[in-house]
């Protein structure tokens, strides 16, 4: 296989991953190194509390792999956010973000060449996944409808957490107030050239995601996303309003031309209902809006960086004390060693 004449940025964020991080930094570096001219293998730690930082460093050294870039948080945060800390520091032409647990480096070739080829972004699908509960199935069931029905794309689906960005797509979602938030869909949903692949490959955990972190998420990424919750939100009040209303007029019909009214404890009861029905449905989203705009204006940054270190071997760095002499200078250079002598 010819490689890719390309500098390709490659982001894995891993967590408590001691046992597995050297061979998973191996088998990238044989991939990548035969894949294109030119790579970078940025490790976010996503706040371990094992020896995952001190291998990490051991991997960075003289003796470690090339070509390696860490970053280490202080905190643990969303995998979202841990994504786009490798993202703001990737210098390469395409960036590639996969889970190392889960997505297999393997699909790489295939997704950098239709990336080659003209797709600002390329989403890939491993259709082998750990099992989860019936619980996050169903969440997430509930999730991707709403979604769909708000943004008319099937997130999961259509835009799943591995993929590759072009330059021009990174730049892009640099510019937006809050790119951590946006990173998920907006290639997706900004109307770039795209390509959806599936592969099939054994992922490296069975882990199951948490449901109160995933919930907490897709919330965000609904509020953040669209204004269509809170035209829902207008919709009901609207709709009570009217309902209100036409009940009101028909009590007032009852109460004109029928004589014999029966105690009104049932009709009341049912309007009670009804509306409180209606006011907890937009209390709900309501809430959530005010959850979301309280969160985003009181919370300091989303990360913070508390350790960084690169390789102590940087191929790109190395090229840099390159001088390329061209073959006439070389000529002249030689004619005139010859003078010289004779």
């Amino acid at each position: 296989m010819n490689s890719f004449p390309v500098f390709l940025s490659v982001i894995y964020v891993v967590r408590n991953q001691v046992d597995l991080i050297e061979s998973i930094v191996q088998r990238a570096s044989e991939k990548l190194r035969l894949l294109v001219t030119d790579y970078e293998l940025i490790i976010v730690d996503n706040a371990s509390n094992d020896e995952t930082v001190n291998e990490l460093k051991t991997l960075t050294g003289k003796v470690g792999y090339p070509n390696l870039q860490v970053y280490v948080l202080t905190k643990e945060v969303n995998e979202d956010i841990a994504s786009w800390v490798g993202l703001e520091n990737a210098l390469g032409d395409f960036v590639a973000v996969l889970d190392p647990m889960l997505d297999d480096i393997g699909a790489l070739p295939e997704i950098l060449d239709k990336a080659v080829n003209g797709a600002d972004v390329v989403f890939a699908n491993n259709l082998q996944k750990p099992h989860q509960t019936f619980t996050y199935r169903m969440a997430l069931a509930a999730f991707n409808f709403l979604y769909k029905s708000f943004n008319g794309i099937h997130l999961t689906k259509e835009a799943p957490p591995c993929r590759l960005l072009s330059r021009s797509i990174v730049n892009f979602i640099l510019q937006h107030p809050q790119p951590a938030l946006t990173y998920r869909h907006l290639p997706v949903t900004g109307g770039f050239a795209r390509i959806n692949i599936d592969y099939s490959a054994n992922p490296l955990t069975l882990k199951q995601k948490k449901l109160g972190e995933s919930i907490d998420r897709g919330m965000r990424l609904l509020v953040s996303t669209t204004q269509a919750p809170m035209r829902l939100v207008t919709s009901l009040s609207l709709f009570g309003a009217a309902a209100n209303l036409i009940y009101s007029v028909y009590v007032l019909s009852v109460g004109i031309f029928k004589a014999d009214v029966a105690p009104g404890w049932v009709s009341m009861s049912l309007q009670q209902s009804g509306m409180f029905f209606l006011i907890s449905l937009v209390l709900l989203v309501l809430g959530e809006y005010i959850l979301h705009m309280a969160s985003l204006s009181n919370e300091g940054p989303l990360y913070h960086v508390g350790q960084e270190f690169t390789s102590a071997r940087m191929m790109r760095r190395e090229r840099l004390n390159i001088e390329v002499v061209s073959s006439s200078v070389k000529s002249d250079s030689l004619s005139n060693s010859h003078r010289a002598i004779g």
